[in-house]
């Protein structure tokens, strides 16, 4: 197996005769990228978006561990990555504090050489396997809605249909209010399933055929109402926001309220007067910014009428 065809493997020890050890074991099936120190592996993830797996040591200096995967959780680019943490501390407290902020598997050290390859290659099974029923399907991973790809293309497909025919569709971009402090506060697991219970009130809220409902990335989801003027757009999004604020997820380090509630930012507009699909998102995202800069937990949308352009 040539390298380019490898899954790749992060391994973050400060400890060079660990580095070496866990690289000598996994270096047979897997390409091998070694970082000493919790700053150095952030950087190397910064460089390279094609990390499969990290596996990260909690007891460094500068930076520990728990504190490197709280970074990885909270950058879009690098969340979904899966970490293994492999530590010294072997406590079951230990280990659940570090599930609790999104670690997907806990190994004590002195650790088994043939566990870890093992645990390695399960693991990159699994996200060999999601990211091939991702990209067949057009599927989040994690919410099970349509992923980015997949609204890249509806959106693409309607505002063509919206030129032939000239009639107005509405687009809408949503964000979880504070969701890192969410996460911070009570961990990634929670996290992940605050986003899952967003992207059901969200489906359960579009209910025509043709709407359709994204993930966009991190807490962002957005979504896509044909035939649909800016009146129906605000109540569709309305009820969403209303939705998940009736949901009462706790979330205590939020500023706006005690439970988790979304700002929604939207416009109205036809295939005839916004051809591309880039501008239609900024206008979205224009008014997502203006939501939250108004206080959040609330919908604010272009009411300017695309038949005046």
């Amino acid at each position: 197996m040539n390298n380019e065809s490898k899954q790749r493997v992060l391994v973050v020890d400060d400890e060079r005769v660990n580095r070496m050890v866990l690289s000598n074991v996994l270096k047979e099936d897997h390409q091998v990228i070694l970082a000493k120190s919790g700053e150095q592996a952030l950087e190397r993830l910064g460089i390279d978006a094609e990390i499969d797996l990290i596996l990260l040591d909690v007891m460094m200096p500068e930076m520990d561990g728990y504190e490197v995967l709280r970074r990885i959780k909270s950058n879009d680019a690098t969340r979904d990555i899966p970490v293994m943490f492999i530590t010294a501390l072997n406590s079951s407290g230990d280990e659940e504090h570090g599930l609790s902020l999104g670690a997907c598997d806990y190994i004590g050290k002195p650790f088994s050489p043939a566990i870890v390859k093992a645990r390695v290659s399960n693991l990159l099974r699994f996200v060999r396997q999601r990211k091939l029923l991702e990209t067949l399907a057009g599927c989040d991973g994690l919410t099970e809605i349509p992923n980015r790809r997949s609204f890249d293309q509806a959106l693409s497909q309607e505002i063509g249909r919206s030129a032939r025919s000239g009639q107005p569709f509405s687009l809408a971009m949503l964000d979880i209010d504070f969701f890192k402090q969410f996460n911070d506060l009570y961990g990634h697991a929670q996290g992940d399933e605050a986003l899952k219970a967003v992207a059901r009130v969200l489906t359960r809220s579009l209910r025509r055929p043709a709407d359709m409902v994204a993930r966009y990335g991190g807490e962002e989801f957005v979504f896509i109402l044909p035939d649909t003027d800016d009146r129906g757009g605000q109540e569709v999004a309305q009820a969403v926001r209303q939705g998940i604020e009736e949901l009462a997820i706790p979330h205590a380090a939020s500023s706006v309220a005690g439970r988790v509630t979304v700002s929604i930012g939207g416009i109205t507009t036809c295939g005839e007067t916004h051809g591309e699909a880039v501008e239609l998102i900024q206008l979205a995202d224009a008014q997502l910014y203006k939501a939250k800069q108004n206080g959040r937990n609330r919908v604010c949308w272009d009411c300017q009428s695309w038949l005046s352009q």
